[in-house]
């Protein structure tokens, strides 16, 4: 039996890899913003939870706190994320869809890494195809989207650097701990409600049924990832689709904006933790 910790559990693929996650006998630690939906979620499944709301990198920090109660973290899940609306900045002074995607699972895994490492975890990245159909070119001196500000290129930048924590968290600590990223699908949740755009539009009418699936069939990508075997079910430090690799197609040097985006991500969360 594993434990497993899945953010941004209290609905869509979150809530239905948990499902299936208990239903094989594992144990699943719920992690979610709303308290109504996530305390109904861990009560069917008779799971524990905790809330948090990443816009709030203190939040973050009293949950890390909470989660090291648990005796060990086989697989932290950070799966936490949405693309958001008009550019807006956190209480922590940073663009809302990069905190809430990017940074605060980077400060969570952070604040939890002596565990992870100890248990030699597998870190998962809820990334997204959206970093190749959303970025041509990647500023890693912009991950605040400062400049030509849209949703999507928000939503594509924090994917992408789901993709980026991905390699350097391998990189820096593969010996100990496995970190691998994982593209949903174009699934039939609420990711999209704070979003003032075409997206959030079509995902209100029929038409989020063409080409999309259920977050179900989704959620087995995350389940099958957090139980399979690193080297034999799958290549550590890379991006999947599926059971496939996700080529990424974004004109960069990948490893070295890695390692600039880890840096300046933890000058960002530096009051919070040392890394």
């Amino acid at each position: 039996m594993k434990t497993i910790v899945i953010t941004g559990a209290s609905d869509g693929i979150g809530a239905a890899a948990a499902k299936e996650l208990v239903s094989l006998g594992h144990h699943v630690v719920i992690v979610g913003r709303n308290p109504e939906k996530t305390a109904k979620v861990a009560t069917e499944l008779g799971m524990p939870y905790h809330l948090a709301d990443f816009t709030k990198l203190a939040d973050v920090k009293r949950l890390a706190d909470e989660l090291r109660q648990y005796e060990h973290i086989d697989v932290l899940a950070n799966n936490a994320g949405g693309i958001m609306g008009d550019r807006t900045l956190t209480a922590d002074g940073f663009e809302k869809t990069f905190q809430v995607n990017h940074l605060a699972g980077f400060l969570l895994t952070n604040l939890l890494l002596e565990k992870l490492l100890a248990d030699h975890a597998t870190v998962i990245q809820t990334s997204s195809i959206a970093a190749n159909l959303f970025v041509k070119t990647f500023d890693v001196t912009d991950v605040n989207v400062a400049h030509d500000y849209t949703s999507e290129k928000a939503y594509g930048y924090a994917k992408y650097e789901n993709i980026l924590f991905t390699r350097e968290l391998q990189h820096r600590y593969g010996d100990q701990l496995t970190a691998v990223a994982f593209h949903p699908g174009v699934v039939r949740t609420s990711f999209s409600s704070e979003s003032n755009t075409f997206m959030r539009w079509l995902y209100r009418t029929p038409l989020k049924y063409l080409g999309t699936i259920s977050p179900e069939r989704s959620a087995k990508r995350l389940v099958n990832l957090s139980l399979g075997v690193p080297g034999t079910d799958f290549i550590a430090g890379e991006v999947y689709d599926g059971k496939k690799l996700l080529p990424v197609k974004v004109a960069d040097d990948g490893n070295a904006n890695a390692r600039q985006l880890w840096t300046e991500s933890a000058k960002m969360v530096a009051q919070f933790t040392s890394i």
